[in-house]
């Protein structure tokens, strides 16, 4: 079978591999329909990601449609279903696993980082893994994973309705943040770079929109919150301006929590942590009610699917569009790669 394999050197291949075998017991076995490529993926291609393997079978944003299942897969797991996946694995012996945050594991291996992924046409899961999405189309459960990453920190936020919410950022995550504060009934605010992500991120839920490259930021926030500053500031970007934006604007006695990873060291204004009594978190991957929780809300069919798709491609295509991707990174929301048809190169 056919999959898509990049290094940290901006090389990627169409390769051909064994194809998986009848799924064991307890396996599941996937047609991919569309995977998704994501921010992780291209800072692999672009040698940034020191946590992938090299090279590495990227890909952990699925839409498949159940192929096979082996002896002791639950009833509700049945051939035809379509479905996504939870990517990471969990020890269940390190302190995350023991106090029951299996999403932090300590040795967790996400499909297509540290383990080969999904870009391919067919794989085998454990029944655990695999999300019944039965009311989607697979191009939407592709979608379904990076949404509940930004589903997640707005938990770990602990929004209510009477807060005011900044989301740095209008990715896939972040709009994933921003969709859920605002079904938590939060005023939202958010902030990027680029005009149609925030013109987007209205019409999913943010009240406010600021462009923190053309406006003044504190201005705008002080204006919005009536000088108190936002109760929480979600940062979904990964960056050092970022990072120093959200510790300086959260309110005082705020949360700040933090998606992204920076790629340098960040300096920061430690006294806001004591002088504001900030309460400051990170927050990584997903739990499984967050995967449900973003299934429901596209199953009431108002998440604009197409506006958050950039382009669909072919797997021929991967590498002409992970240069294009290197060198537009601001335009990208999510692109996914079609497996339904493999032309044989």
């Amino acid at each position: 079978m056919k999959a898509i394999q990049i290094t940290h050197s901006q090389a990627l291949n169409l390769i051909t591999i064994e194809p998986p075998k009848t799924p064991a017991a307890g396996e599941v076995l996937l047609k991919l329909s569309y995977v998704g490529f994501c921010g992780s993926d291209i800072n692999t291609f672009m040698g940034r990601n020191t946590m992938a393997l090299n090279p590495v079978i990227p890909g952990h944003e699925v839409g498949a449609v159940i192929e096979a299942v082996g002896e002791g897969v639950p009833e509700n797991l049945k051939p035809g279903m379509v479905v996504t996946c939870n990517p990471y694995t969990n020890c269940g012996g390190c302190a995350s696993c023991r106090n029951g945050r299996t999403n932090a594991c300590q040795h967790n291996e996400t499909l297509g980082v540290q383990r080969d992924g999904a870009m391919r046409e067919w794989i085998t899961l454990p029944w655990q893994k695999v999300i019944p999405a039965d009311n989607l189309t697979p191009k939407e459960c592709a979608l379904v994973e990076p949404m509940s990453v930004g589903f997640h920190a707005v938990d770990r936020s602990h929004v209510t309705d009477i807060d005011t919410v900044m989301v740095i950022g209008c990715g896939m995550v972040g709009m994933g943040a921003i969709v859920r504060a605002a079904l938590r009934g939060a005023t939202v605010i958010a902030a990027d770079i680029d005009d149609e992500k925030l013109s987007l991120a209205k019409e999913m839920g943010a009240a406010y929109a600021i462009n923190t490259k053309t406006e003044d930021t504190h201005a705008r926030l002080a204006q919005i919150t009536e000088g108190y500053g936002p109760d929480v500031i979600i940062e979904a970007v990964g960056s050092v301006p970022t990072y120093q934006m959200a510790i300086n604007e959260v309110g005082f006695t705020g949360r700040v929590t933090c998606i992204g990873y920076a790629k340098s060291e960040v300096s920061l204004q430690t006294k806001y942590f004591v002088q504001k009594e900030l309460n400051i978190c990170g927050s990584r991957n997903a739990n499984p009610s967050d995967f449900r929780a973003v299934i429901r809300y596209m199953e009431r069919g108002t998440c604009p699917v197409e506006r958050l798709i950039t382009k669909v491609i072919k797997p021929e295509e991967a590498l002409e569009t992970m240069r294009w991707w290197s060198q537009n990174p601001g335009k990208v929301f999510r692109i996914l790669v079609d497996f339904n048809t493999i032309k044989n190169i």
